[in-house]
């Protein structure tokens, strides 16, 4: 199983600490409030719900939208729905694309994003995070649109995961998903932080969603998921807030790290940088209660994403004066 954000039990049993300042996955520290469930959304099984799929929609602007238990179980189908193909997958990237894609008979090839046009004649699939997870780049909406249809005109895929596009949606093309070949993926767990649902979207033309339908099966995403989803996705001035939260402190986040010397990259929930002592950094702030995310290998460097309130920026700031004083 790949590494990836997370594993407190994992740092408390190798640093012996139990009050961890989470800063490795990424998502809103400050989630959406989940309101009280409907008694019969513990007790039914979870028919497709209607409703969900019009917030959805009205949401993103996707004219379809497949409920899946997580975009993690539409990574791992997809692959599954096609017959062999030559595969490029952005990178460095979230690893599960390449991971899955590497399966059922696929050849692929990981390719950095200023390379992707060029390897587009000769790609059957192309997968981008758009934006990337975990540097923050991406592809303009009219490049993606035209690789869509070059892709499509001979029975190819474009794959767009959008899991981080909440925050700054310009480059979106979800509203385009109809197209046929066109397939973007969409999370609930990252701007709502509502990561324990296990809930994401899929949009796509129908010839896409549902043979995909049919491979997840019935009930694919719980009764209370689809409740407090849709709550989230209806609730206006909550995201409009939120949107605006999100952008002050992702500013505080580029600033108080260019304050320390370090130039990094990302998203209004995350910042990257290719740091050259990754692993002594990671540990350095571990043994300070603050778990980082470190990255070993194309990415090799270090993702943080926001503390949830001022005493956790107050203890970031301390580790990363430490940090800089210390004599490298």
């Amino acid at each position: 199983m790949l590494e990836h954000g997370g594993k407190l039990r994992e740092a408390a049993q190798r640093y012996g600490r139990s009050d961890w300042l989470d800063l490795s996955t990424g998502l809103n520290p400050n989630g959406y409030p989940a309101p009280a469930l409907a008694t019969d959304a513990w007790h039914r099984l979870p028919e497709h719900d209607p409703a969900l799929d019009a917030a959805a929609r009205r949401y993103y602007g996707a004219p379809h939208m497949l409920a899946v238990a997580g975009t993690q179980a539409a990574i791992q189908a997809l692959p599954r729905l096609r017959a062999p193909s030559r595969v490029a997958v952005s990178s460095p990237s979230y690893a599960e694309h390449l991971h899955h894609w590497s399966q059922h008979g696929h050849r692929t090839s990981a390719l950095p994003y200023a390379g992707l046009g060029a390897a587009l004649a000769s790609a059957d699939v192309m997968v981008v995070c758009n934006p990337n997870n975990p540097t923050g780049e991406y592809v303009q909406r009219a490049t993606l649109l035209e690789w869509a249809a070059a892709l499509a005109s001979r029975g190819g895929w474009l794959v767009v995961d959008e899991a981080f596009a909440d925050t700054d949606g310009s480059h979106s093309v979800a509203d385009a998903s109809q197209a046929p070949g066109l397939i973007v993926l969409r999370s609930v767990g990252k701007f709502f932080g509502l990561a324990g649902l296990r809930l994401g979207f899929v949009a796509a033309h129908g010839d896409i969603l549902d043979p995909l339908a049919d491979m997840l099966g019935p009930w694919a995403v719980s009764g209370p998921a689809q409740q407090v989803a849709r709550a989230a996705l209806e609730d206006d001035a909550w995201q409009q807030a939120t949107r605006s939260r999100l952008r002050t402190e992702g500013d505080r986040l580029r600033a108080l790290l260019a304050s320390h010397g370090i130039a990094s990259h990302g998203t209004d929930l995350f910042q990257w940088w290719p740091e050259a002592q990754a692993e002594v950094f990671h540990d350095h702030m571990a043994r300070r209660g603050i778990w980082v995310r470190l990255f070993r290998e194309a990415a090799r460097g270090i993702r943080l994403g926001l503390p949830h309130d001022e005493t956790g920026w107050l203890r970031l700031e301390q580790a990363l004066n430490e940090w800089t004083k210390e004599d490298r």
